[in-house]
Order: C-alpha cells, then structure tokens, then sequence
C-alpha cells in the first residue's frame, strides 16, 4: 500500500506567511490546529480559501493543513489561499496551472502598508496648513 501524497507550498501576502500542506481528502480546513471556520469566523474570508478548489473544480478532494503568522486575519487568508494554490500547482501542473494563473492565484501580491514618514501624521497625510 502506497503512502499518501502530501504537497507543501509556501504562500504570502502583506506580513502574513503560511505553511500549507495538501493532501487527498474530504475538503477539511484545518489552520492553526483549528477548524476554518473557527479561526476565520467571517464568511468572506473562508470564501477567498475555498477560491482555488472552486476555479479548478477540485471542491472537497483535499484536506488543507496550514500554519499561519503574521499579518491580520485578511492578509493570512489571503496567504493561505497562494499557498493552496501553490500545493495545487505542484500536484498536476499541466492540469491546473492554466486555469490558476488565469485567475491570478499563483502570483504573489506584492502590495504592503507604506510606511509613515517623519514629520508627518501617516505616510502621506499632511499637518493642516494654517494661512496665518
């Protein structure tokens, strides 16, 4: 009898890095050593995780085990969603790799919070200007 196959991929977005491990499965979302749900209480959120299943109609094949830190709970669902997409990849290129690059799932996102400058209120935000 065969081991079964477990992928690991790294995924990221903003401050958040996630460590998700694939393997075939019933859909379980395990993050944190919690339930999806429980750790990603807004319906939005579990949304963006169950994102990649859905574009390669792969929905409920495989189990999802992650650990995730960093971040806000935005930024690591959006972490553990390139990290899925990732461990999908890597699983059948020629299958799957077509259809999540077209939806954008495989490309990091490279925008972060721009940092505050001295002498100012925020990054960009300017101290109110008084004439006299």
């Amino acid at each position: 009898m065969s081991k079964p196959v477990r992928i690991y991929a790294t995924g990221r977005r903003k401050a958040a890095t996630a460590r998700v491990f694939l393997s075939p499965g019933n859909g379980k979302l395990t993050i944190n050593h919690r339930e999806a749900p429980e750790y990603f209480r807004r319906a939005t959120l579990l949304m963006i995780l169950n994102q990649p299943f859905e574009v390669t109609e792969t929905v409920n094949g495989y189990d999802v085990w992650a650990t995730v830190k960093g971040g806000g709970l935005s930024g690591q669902a959006d972490a553990v969603k390139h990290g899925i997409s990732r461990c999908l990849n890597r699983l059948d290129e020629a299958k799957f790799r077509p259809t999540l690059k077209r939806a954008g799932f495989l490309t990091r996102d490279p925008r972060v919070v721009e940092r505050k400058k001295y002498g100012r209120p925020g990054a960009r935000k300017r101290f109110q200007f008084s004439k006299r």
